[in-house]
């Protein structure tokens, strides 16, 4: 596929990102419908509903690659697949539960371990992030597109990480202290992801956590925003894992953070 296939292909998703953003608000308004999980986590019926919008459109665009979601997804199953689709219907399903405004809405393209089309849905907060190349990454934001770069947004010498939990553990502390952070926020979901790609935010470090479905979309959408995004470890961040299991993690929005 070419730069304009993978356009096509991604900006034909956003009607329906849009579509499946509305109807999970419409849903949790209307009183969600909540299930627990073999893994004892909460499934609701806004998290199918948006896989099923999201699944039938990305068939009806690619009806010859896989689709590897969340919600269908047997784990059992080792991936072998070159070329998928990675579906996360709704990522931060507490806290969509729970009425907050941070969940998302995600699917990536990867081909040869590179999630290379992104798309990552804010419903609450009217933000629709979609990206398909290097130097291509988008925000639509009150019906206008704009591309973003990670330029800094923080005042020179102000360099805030994002954290998933309230205390990270002390080797992310230290870590995070090797790049001179001055404050560290709590956001939860892909969303991390995205505000480095507008350079809303620094920096964002992970141990070993979450599956690759978590994560494709917000870095495609990071990475071809001009993020590194590698391993802790200093390795490159990869996937199409036979168990779909995510490495640690480490986003920076630039190689030097005050720039």
């Amino acid at each position: 596929m070419n730069k304009n296939d993978l356009k096509e292909i991604a900006t034909g998703l956003i009607d329906t990102f849009h579509q499946a953003g509305k109807e999970s608000i419409d849903l949790y308004n209307e009183g969600l419908k909540i299930e627990i999980k073999k893994d004892n986590s909460p499934v609701s019926n806004g998290d199918l509903r948006v896989n099923q919008l999201i699944t039938e459109k990305i068939l009806e665009l690619t009806p010859n690659i896989d689709i590897v979601s969340e919600e269908t997804v047997d784990i059992s199953k080792k991936n072998k697949s070159k070329i998928f689709w990675l579906i996360d219907p709704i990522d931060g399903t507490k806290e969509y539960i729970a009425g907050k405004d941070e969940y998302t809405l995600n699917a990536a393209l990867v081909i040869n371990t590179k999630p290379v089309i992104g798309l990552v849905g804010v419903p609450k907060k009217n933000r629709l992030f979609f990206s398909y190349s290097p130097g291509e990454s988008f925000l639509i934001e009150n019906n206008i597109i704009k591309k973003i770069n990670c330029k800094k947004r923080q005042p020179k010498g102000k360099i805030v990480a994002l954290s998933s939990v309230i205390k990270p553990s002390n080797m992310i502390l230290n870590k995070l202290k090797d790049h001179k952070v001055t404050s560290i926020v709590k956001m939860a979901s892909s969303y991390k992801f995205c505000v480095i790609a507008t350079g809303e935010f620094d920096i964002y470090a992970a141990s070993e956590r979450a599956n690759e479905w978590d994560y494709a979309a917000g870095h495609a959408v990071a990475e071809n925003a001009g993020a590194i995004i590698k391993t802790l470890d200093d390795k490159p961040f990869l996937y199409g894992k036979e168990d779909y299991k995510n490495p640690s993690l480490l986003i920076k929005r630039s190689e030097n953070l005050n720039d």
